[in-house]
C-alpha cells in the first residue's frame, strides 16, 4: 500500500500546528484513496512527540533518535530525511512550510531524485504525482501546478488546512540512524532568543499586528495590553520594523513571517498587498483603521473605522469584562 509521510517538525519539545494541519490533510487523502498515512519525526527524544501524534491519525509514526537532532542543523537533518525516505518508500513527503523547510526543500528532492513543489496553499493527488495551487506574486496571483513521479516533495503554508483529531492505535516503527559530529561542516555554538516568553507568531492562536499608525510608546503599550488579554502573539508591518519600535523577527509580511491564526486584529495597518501575503490566511480578520478607504478593509471580516487611540481603551475593558463573566 502507498504511503503519504508526514514530517512532524519540534519546536522545544512541542509539535507545530502547521505540521498536524498538513498530517490531517495527509489522512484525509489517504482515507479517500485507499493508502497508508504516516507521520515521521527525527529529534534527540522523539517518545513524547509519538505519543501525542497517536491523537492526530497516522496508521504508522516512524522515528529516528539521535542527541545531534538537540537544534537544527541541515547536514544531519537531511541525511535522516533521505535515509527514512528511501526506507519508507512513500508516494508523497509533505512539509509544513517553514524556515527549517524552505532550507532543506530543495536539497532534498535533489538527493532524492523528486519533484518538490512548495508553499502550496492546497493540494491533491492524481494518478502519477501531485496537483494544487501556491500563492505567488505576494498572494497576488494563484498558481495551478501540478508535479509527477514518485515521491513528490511538497511544502504546505500554515492556515491552509485545520487541525483534526483521529485517535488512532498507531504503531511506532524506530528507523535506525548514525551520525558523526566529525560529518559536520558547519556547527550550531548557541541560539539567542529575543524574548524567552514571546508567543511564538506562527504558533499564535490569536495575533495582535501594530502598523504604521502606532506612533509612539503609549501605542504600543495598548498594543501589549491588548495582545496580555487575548494571550495573543504580536507582530508589525515592514514600516514599524525597519523604523526600530518593534524587533524585525515580528515582522509579518511577503519579507517577514507568514501567519494563520484563528483571529487576527490588524491595529493601524493600511493593508499593502505586502504585508497581506503574510496574513491573508487568517480565519477572521479584524482592522482597526482611522482611514476608512484603508485596503486592509477590503480583506476583513470585521471593521472599525476610528482612531486607534480612541478605539483601544474602551474595546481593551470591554473585553476584560467579557473574560471575567
Amino acid at each position: 500500500m502507498s504511503t503519504l509521510l508526514t514530517y512532524i517538525s519540534i519546536n522545544d519539545g512541542k509539535i507545530k500546528r502547521s505540521s498536524l494541519e498538513v498530517l490531517s490533510r495527509c489522512n484525509e487523502l489517504a482515507e479517500k484513496h485507499g493508502l497508508k498515512s504516516a507521520a515521521l519525526i527525527i529529534d534527540q527524544d522523539p517518545a513524547p512527540a509519538a505519543e501525542t501524534l497517536k491523537t492526530y491519525g497516522p496508521s504508522v509514526i516512524y522515528t529516528i533518535k539521535n542527541p545531534i537532532f538537540k537544534n537544527h542543523l541541515n547536514t544531519p537533518l537531511l541525511k535522516a530525511l533521505s535515509t527514512a525516505v528511501k526506507q519508507i518508500d512513500p508516494r508523497v513527503v509533505a512539509f509544513a512550510s517553514t524556515e527549517g523547510s524552505k532550507d532543506i526543500l530543495g536539497a532534498l528532492a535533489a538527493n532524492l531524485s523528486a519533484a518538490a513543489l512548495a508553499d502550496m496553499s492546497e493540494f491533491d493527488l492524481t494518478d502519477d504525482g501531485v496537483k494544487g495551487k501556491r500563492p505567488i506574486m505576494a498572494s497576488k496571483i494563484i498558481s495551478a501546478v501540478e508535479a509527477k513521479g514518485t515521491p513528490v516533495v511538497l511544502t504546505v503554508r500554515s492556515g491552509s488546512y485545520d487541525v483534526v483529531e483521529k485517535q488512532t492505535d498507531s504503531s511506532v516503527e524506530s528507523i535506525d540512524f548514525a551520525f558523526s559530529e566529525d560529518e559536520l561542516k558547519v556547527t550550531l555554538k548557541e541560539i539567542i532568543s529575543a524574548s524567552s516568553d514571546r508567543i511564538d507568531l506562527s504558533e499564535a492562536e490569536v495575533v495582535i499586528a501594530a502598523g504604521r499608525g502606532v506612533k509612539d510608546e503609549e501605542g504600543r503599550k495598548l498594543i501589549s495590553e491588548l495582545a496580555s488579554v487575548l494571550n495573543a502573539g504580536i507582530g508589525a508591518s515592514r514600516a514599524l520594523t525597519e523604523g526600530g519600535a518593534y524587533d524585525p523577527s515580528l515582522q509579518i509580511g511577503q519579507t517577514g513571517k507568514v501567519v494563520s491564526p484563528q483571529l487576527y486584529i490588524g491595529v493601524g495597518i493600511s493593508g499593502a498587498i505586502q504585508h497581506v501575503a503574510g496574513m491573508a490566511n487568517s480565519k477572521v480578520i479584524v482592522a482597526i483603521n482611522k482611514d476608512p478607504d484603508a485596503p486592509i478593509f477590503d480583506i476583513a471580516d470585521y471593521g472599525l473605522v476610528g482612531d486607534l487611540y480612541k478605539v483601544l481603551p474602551p474595546f481593551i475593558e470591554e473585553l476584560k469584562k467579557i473574560k471575567q463573566n
